[in-house]
């Protein structure tokens, strides 16, 4: 039994080693994202230019709608490795993988050590996860300082004797949190801990969570900068991000389309897959066989570390069963889940924060159904989310073969083929397997397909995909033309330019701003769409002409079911000089 339990924890290690290898592969080989990345990586390399680490810019124009940690961060490995793509999301990868172990130690802390492996798994197998760890700079960080606080309070409340070093430590995470992204670090986590306690009838305990030194920890973490920025700009620039870029957003939609209060469940079921199916499996067994009430629960049976079990009161008081540690992950779900679904600004890197929570509870689950020989019908809900999970594979195997298959050469890419059979191969043993009654085989065959998927996908399809992101090989053109030429995009977002270009960029988003940019008497290089130039040319004042032209890859179902052609974008310029081949 203990050889077959120490084989398990190896094969377990192994995958989770395999799950988290490409989030460290080829970290350079794509350019920079312009949805999001650019501000993140150009941003410390303007302070490291100027000097100055105070007043964050971007565009050589400040930048306040944040606060300065992720930026800081980013200048420290650039400053060790050199400004580059790989040194801002090696950063990233490093904040990604604390995530994953933060994932093991909450699956730890809910049942065993296999849970925390299979915890740790299913989020570094995430492909999105994977995918926002490799360009989202912060919110992965908030997301790992939530985490990591999370977990923080859990240990010291399951070990008593350290208490006081890890309430520390959670506090420094929330401190570190405010100082990536704001109050929202500290408010969070605070709710969630308010409501645990009393759901457990302890709210008399808050006093030994140190309030006054936890707010000491944050404030010495976060009010230097604040009162820096206070001392040279005043009130403005802080009640600017507080109340604009936190308050505002939360009450009014600041951009993007209008999104429902269930929004949120679409985006765990892609963002936290393949463990996302077994989310509400595992909930539900926790609900059915875990949570309820009961009078003379002992202090063993109810998991509560503090509360002295031979007071009178607390053994005769409706008390909840399950084990309060599992409670706290499903109340930190909801509590952030509800928050945001109530905010008018929805994006789905909101709720990051609960993957290792819900990673933790679906390696519960799964460590038990792995483990126990019981076939009673509370694993029946964890089966055919098996069942489906596999299926989910097939469809999306066939899915990529059909659209990625050859002779679509304007959407060929390298690996889509292997990635389409790899997704059907192991979803069709996946689902045989659990059709079977094969547990093991059933969650790992599925898991290890996606494993594979991530790998093919960064290691070929991923650099393959740079064919279709323009920004970069344009800003090469234009490097080579005068210097003090204007350099920018008309209506394209590409912020992206002035981390190439090193210098500052125009953003138009008018007719008469290009009209009167090109009409200055200066060289003036623009990248816009190919389509948008069709329909200003002929009201420029001015010549024009195409100096280069390149694909934009526009990820739309429709567009790839119609092969249709890719749209062009183009870099124009009001001189022709040498003509820059296509």
């Amino acid at each position: 039994m203990e050889s077959s339990l120490t084989g398990r924890r190896l094969v377990l290690i192994v995958i989770l080693t395999l799950a988290a290898a490409p989030y460290f592969m080829r970290l350079g080989a794509s350019s920079l994202w312009d949805s999001n990345e650019a501000f993140y990586a150009e941003t410390p390399r303007e302070m490291i230019e100027s000097g100055d680490y105070i007043n964050p810019s971007f565009n050589y124009q400040p930048r306040f709608n944040k606060p300065p940690l992720c930026y800081w961060v980013v200048v420290v490995f650039y400053k060790v490795f050199g400004v580059s793509e790989a040194a801002e999301r090696l950063a990233i990868a490093l904040a990604a993988l604390v995530m994953i172990a933060t994932a093991y130690g909450l699956g730890r802390c809910a049942f065993s050590v296999e849970a925390g492996l299979l915890a740790g798994i299913g989020l570094a197998a995430a492909p999105r996860f994977l995918m926002f760890s490799r360009r989202i700079m912060i919110d992965v960080y908030l997301a790992m300082f939530m985490a990591l606080a999370l977990l923080l309070f859990i240990l010291s409340e399951r070990q008593p004797k350290r208490r006081r070093l890890y309430l520390i430590a959670m506090y420094a995470a929330i401190g570190l949190g405010v100082l990536t992204k704001g109050p929202v670090a500290a408010l969070l986590p605070a709710f969630a801990f308010l409501i645990y306690l009393a759901v457990y009838r302890r709210l008399t305990q808050i006093r030994e969570l140190m309030l006054p030194t936890g707010v000491a920890i944050i404030g010495l973490i976060v009010l230097p900068w604040y009162l820096a920025v206070y001392a040279q700009h005043g009130w403005g620039a802080i009640q600017t991000f507080i109340l604009k870029d936190n308050l505002s957003r939360y009450a009014q939609q600041a951009w993007g389309p209008s999104r429902g209060p269930l929004f949120y469940i679409g985006v765990i079921a892609g963002d936290f897959f393949p463990w996302s199916l077994f989310v509400i499996p595992a909930l539900w067994c926790e609900a059915r066989y875990g949570f309820g009430f009961t009078r003379g629960s002992s202090r063993k049976e109810s998991g509560t570390s503090i509360e002295d079990a031979s007071n009178p009161a607390s053994m005769s008081a409706p008390r909840p069963t399950v084990e309060p540690h599992i409670a706290l992950l499903v109340i930190w779900i909801v509590v952030i889940v509800v928050f945001f679904s109530l905010s008018r600004s929805k994006e789905d890197l909101y709720i990051l924060p609960i993957y290792p929570a819900a990673a933790a509870l679906v390696g519960k689950l799964l460590a038990r159904w792995l483990t126990e020989k019981d076939s009673s019908s509370r694993y029946v809900a964890v089966r055919a989310a098996a069942l489906i999970l596999g299926a989910v594979l097939v469809v999306v195997g066939v899915g990529v073969l059909y659209l990625f298959r050859t002779g679509a050469q304007a959407y060929q890419l390298s690996g889509a083929t292997a990635i389409g059979s790899i997704a059907l191969a192991g979803g069709l043993l996946a689902s045989t397997a659990a059709a079977a009654k094969k547990r093991l085989a059933a969650v790992l065959g599925s898991v290890f397909a996606v494993i594979v998927f991530n790998w093919v996908f960064v290691l070929w399809a991923l650099p393959d995909f740079e064919r279709y992101k323009p920004v970069r090989a344009l800003c090469e053109l234009i490097s080579s033309r005068p210097s003090d030429a204007l350099a920018g995009y008309y209506r394209l977002a590409s912020p992206s330019m002035t981390f190439y270009l090193r210098r500052p960029i125009f953003e138009y988003y008018s007719r008469e701003e290009i009209d009167s940019a090109l009409g200055s008497g200066k060289y003036v290089y623009c990248v816009m769409t190919a389509s948008d130039y069709d329909l200003l040319k002929p009201q420029l004042g001015v010549p024009t002409y195409v100096l280069a032209s390149r694909p934009m890859f526009q990820v739309k179902l429709k567009g790839l079911l119609d092969k249709v052609e890719l749209p062009q974008v183009v870099l124009i310029s009001n001189t022709d000089g040498a003509t820059i081949a296509k």
